[in-house]
């Protein structure tokens, strides 16, 4: 697929830990010749604070990816006269999602008076991408890849993680939305798998597709 033939300029991939967005986003962006936009979680100091205490680490982990998703797209938005083809592996909405599924009450009421004071600017994706997985995929997918601060990761604080991009996604309506089954398909290590998916994309103009392989729907 010739870069020049997509209708995207800005295509987004999202999903819950584990689902494999940032690996495909990779791949795509290097496919395309995209500029490629990571989250860069690992840079985060509160992480893994987070992950083994939730309630100690949620707000300044939360805050700092707000801070750091904020100042990066912002750059973005500053260039995009100059825009080549991006591929991203974030919407900086998800960061209320992680939010209220992370923060007690007064923490989150903290957190918006921070978000409304930072009036965000930034650039908005023509193509979002929402990987989908069931919990237990994605719970098998973060032991194997084994990153060490992902090891505390609680099944209920992921569970519900989940739940909210299942509600989120069902009401998107911001733009073209491409919701992939990723748990029936492999895009990343199945080269027919790929080459399927960037038919799709290359398809999407507008409205949403829910994408699952008929060759893959009885598995």
């Amino acid at each position: 697929m010739a870069p020049e033939n997509l209708p995207h300029r800005f295509i987004v991939l999202e999903g819950p830990i584990g689902v494999g967005k940032t690996t495909l986003a990779v791949k795509l962006a290097s496919t395309l010749g995209a500029e490629l936009i990571l989250e860069r979680a690992d840079e985060n100091p509160f992480l893994e604070r987070f992950y083994r205490n939730p309630r100690a680490g949620a707000l300044p982990a939360q805050l700092y990816f707000l801070f750091q998703r904020a100042q990066q797209l912002s750059d973005l938005k500053q260039h995009d006269l100059f825009a080549p083809l991006r591929v991203a592996d974030y919407l900086i909405d998800k960061d209320r999602l992680f939010a209220r599924a992370t923060l007690d009450e007064e923490e989150y009421r903290l957190y918006e008076q921070v978000y409304a004071k930072l009036a965000l600017d930034t650039p908005r994706p023509d193509l979002v991408i929402y990987l989908q997985a069931p919990l237990d995929v994605l719970l098998g997918r973060i032991g194997r890849r084994g990153i060490a601060h992902e090891q505390f990761i609680d099944r209920g604080y992921l569970e519900r993680l989940n739940d909210a991009y299942a509600r989120f996604f069902h009401e998107y309506d911001a733009g073209p939305l491409l919701i992939v089954n990723a748990a029936a398909i492999d895009p990343v290590g199945s080269d027919e798998d790929y080459q399927e998916l960037l038919a799709a994309i290359a398809r999407m103009r507008r409205g949403r597709l829910y994408y699952n392989p008929l060759r893959h729907a009885a598995l």
